[in-house]
């Protein structure tokens, strides 16, 4: 089995390629499902006003109870992710992805960007030094793609 990390999310593939998911064990089933949702969304993976894979369908993949992805596409057709075509199965709503993003930044903000400039502040990290940082990370990130 080949092993991935994608935005948080520990992804496994069968040798079949199917996607399996490896669950965290401090967070809610259901939740980390509704993230790779999201992710599947924000990369462009799933597109906007598309059917989505079936609840049977997914639980059967990740091997979870159906119980389990139906309270996922819960929450994400409370978020306005998703809705539910009756007899016909869940679709991404337009301007999800726009959705998502904005939550995720917010987020990401209050989260882990705060915390982030307090320790710059302690370590003296100044912005521009942060830049630098930035851009030499980045360019060595992209070099191995």
């Amino acid at each position: 089995m080949v092993s991935s990390c994608f935005l948080g999310v520990d992804i496994l593939y069968s040798p079949t390629k199917e996607a399996l998911m490896e669950f965290r064990k401090n967070q809610a089933i259901y939740l980390q499902i509704a993230e790779l949702i999201r992710t599947n969304i924000l990369t462009g993976l799933w597109l906007e006003g598309d059917r989505i894979i079936s609840v049977r369908e997914l639980a059967a993949q990740i091997e979870v109870n159906p119980n389990t992805v139906m309270r996922a596409y819960a929450l994400l057709q409370a978020e306005d992710i998703l809705t539910n075509k009756r007899g016909i199965g869940f679709f991404i709503l337009n301007g999800a992805a726009g959705r998502i993003k904005k939550h995720k930044k917010n987020t990401f903000i209050k989260a882990e960007l705060k915390p982030f400039f307090e320790k710059m502040e302690l370590l003296d990290i100044d912005m521009e030094e942060l830049k630098r940082l930035y851009a030499s990370l980045m360019n060595k990130d992209n070099n191995h793609d």
